[in-house]
C-alpha cells in the first residue's frame, strides 16, 4: 500500500520499565526489539519518543502521562515490570493513569505465551488507554516482546481508530492473525 508523502507520523512512545538498563548495566535489548517489530509492521510514517527509566511506580506514572498527555502518542509499548517481583510495578502504574483497562490484551498475551514459556503465567501485562492514547505492557525477556506484541497486533490499529485520530497502515510483513509471521530462513 502506497503511503501519501504529506501522511502526519503517528507518535509511539516506547518505554523500558527495567532498573539495571535504566542505570547501564545492560544494554535495552527489550525496547530495540519493540522497535524492530514497529519498523517492520508499519508501513506509514511513524515517529518515536523513547524513554530508558527503573523500576519506580512515580515515575512510571509520570512518564506514561508525559507521553500520552505533552507528547500525544497514540501507542505507548512499555517493556518490563510486568512479573510478581516487589519491584515490577508497570502495571500498577498503568492501570492507575488509564481511563479503561482492555483485558483482552493481556489474557491474548498470556495465552500466547503459555504455548511456549510455562512461565508466563506469572506475567501481569495489561492495556488500556486514556484519552486517544492505547498503551500496551509487554514483558521485559527480548524473545518475548515479538510473540507477544504479534499476539495483540491485530487490535491495536482498531483500538486507535475507536479512540479517534491517527493511525497507522500495517506492512505485509505484519501479523494479521495474532501470531507471529513464518521466518523468511
Amino acid at each position: 500500500m502506497t503511503v501519501p508523502p504529506e501522511a502526519t507520523p503517528v507518535r509511539i512512545g516506547i518505554v523500558t520499565v527495567s532498573d539495571r538498563a535504566a542505570a547501564g548495566t545492560y544494554d535495552d535489548l527489550s525496547g530495540a526489539e519493540i522497535r524492530a517489530c514497529l519498523s517492520r509492521w508499519i508501513a506509514s510514517p511513524w515517529e518515536e519518543t523513547y524513554r530508558c527509566i527503573p523500576d519506580d511506580r512515580p515515575l512510571v506514572e509520570a512518564t506514561l502521562l508525559e507521553l500520552a498527555d505533552w507528547h500525544e502518542c497514540r501507542l505507548i509499548v512499555t517493556t518490563g515490570g510486568t512479573g510478581p517481583a516487589l519491584r515490577d510495578v508497570t502495571p500498577e502504574a498503568t492501570e492507575a493513569v488509564c481511563d479503561r483497562l482492555l483485558p483482552g490484551f493481556g489474557e491474548a498475551m498470556r495465552a500466547e505465551s503459555l504455548r511456549t514459556v510455562p512461565t508466563a503465567i506469572l506475567s501481569r501485562q495489561l492495556a488500556g488507554t486514556r484519552g486517544s492514547t492505547l498503551i500496551v505492557n509487554l514483558p521485559g525477556k527480548p524473545r518475548s516482546i515479538a510473540v507477544c506484541l504479534a499476539a495483540v497486533w491485530p487490535g491495536i490499529a482498531p483500538c486507535l481508530r475507536l479512540l479517534g485520530g491517527e493511525t497507522f497502515t500495517n506492512s505485509a510483513a505484519a501479523p494479521v492473525d495474532g501470531r507471529l509471521p513464518p521466518s523468511p530462513d
